[in-house]
């Protein structure tokens, strides 16, 4: 739970860290942010305490890294057991994200990587096993991201209007 208001100079320094969080140092960002090197730290460090930032992790390019499908499975669980299963599918061999949907009929997408056809199925039969329902399956052929634009100090106005 958050135990204060998330202010400018926090979403600042969220957008920093989602744009490049491995080459900028508290000293960078400060410089951004009109703030000490110090401040940021201890904002980073309230922020992690209070799981704002999650953790650091490195964006894989699959497909470069020998892993070329990323398949989306949509599934169907029964309402009060999908948020229980997550941590469950997240040790498939082969899953690397499960998204809790509220809406719709599916209400589970996960997300595999594998070298071939073969390093799929076998996932999608455990979620069989679990007693969920794959309901639709797709196949991914690019997936890019990018940092969240409303904590970007350059284009966010922070009016709401």
């Amino acid at each position: 739970m958050v135990e204060r208001e998330i202010d400018d100079v926090d979403t600042a320094i969220l957008y920093a860290l989602q744009e490049d969080a491995r080459n900028l140092s508290s000293g960078d960002i400060a410089e951004r942010t009109g703030t000490s090197d110090s401040t940021v730290r201890k904002r980073i460090q309230r922020l992690e305490s209070e799981d704002v930032i999650k953790d650091y992790s490195a964006r894989v390019d699959y497909q470069k890294s020998g892993y070329p499908l990323r398949m989306l499975l949509y599934c169907t669980a029964s309402i009060p057991e999908r948020g229980e299963l997550i941590s469950d599918i997240l040790a498939i061999d082969g899953v690397v994200s499960v998204q809790e949907l509220v809406t719709g009929e599916q209400n589970l997408l996960v997300t595999v990587v594998g070298e071939s056809d073969s390093d799929i199925t076998p996932v999608a039969q455990e979620l069989l096993d679990m007693g969920l329902t794959v309901a639709d399956e797709v196949l991914v052929r690019t997936h890019e991201t990018t940092p969240f634009g409303r904590f970007d100090p350059e284009t966010s106005t922070g009016d709401d209007a």
